[in-house]
């Protein structure tokens, strides 16, 4: 049983939630719960709602299947994430002079699947 959740357009940069989605890639669900949960990284909030939600698809899939899936035996087989959207906004500075302020957003997903 596989299942899949995405959250678009996070406003986090990539590169911040690449820290905490490597913590995670490839280890079992509770454990990934427990390491967001403790994480001191502000994307670890985002990240654990798209993993409960990946888990939940997960269980609704089974329930359609007529299956039962066992949370347990899940495992975060794939988690990455992609640059999404950037803000482009301008912040004045000395001389009349303007310097770009980048706000980037990023696309985070994350695949479940049953360890066999």
């Amino acid at each position: 049983m596989r299942a899949a959740a995405k959250a678009k357009n996070v406003r986090m940069s990539a590169r911040k939630m690449r820290l905490v989605i490597d913590q995670i890639r490839g280890r079992d669900v509770n454990e990934a719960y427990a390491i967001l949960q403790f994480s001191k990284k502000k994307a670890a909030r985002p990240v654990g709602k798209v993993l409960r939600s990946a888990v939940a698809n997960a269980a609704y899939r089974a329930d359609e299947e007529g299956e039962a899936v066992d949370v347990d035996e899940l495992y975060v087989r794939e988690a990455y994430v992609d640059e999404g959207r950037t803000l482009r906004r301008w912040r004045p500075r000395a001389y009349g002079r303007a310097t770009p302020v980048l706000k980037r957003s990023s696309h985070v997903t994350v695949v479940v699947e049953t360890r066999d």
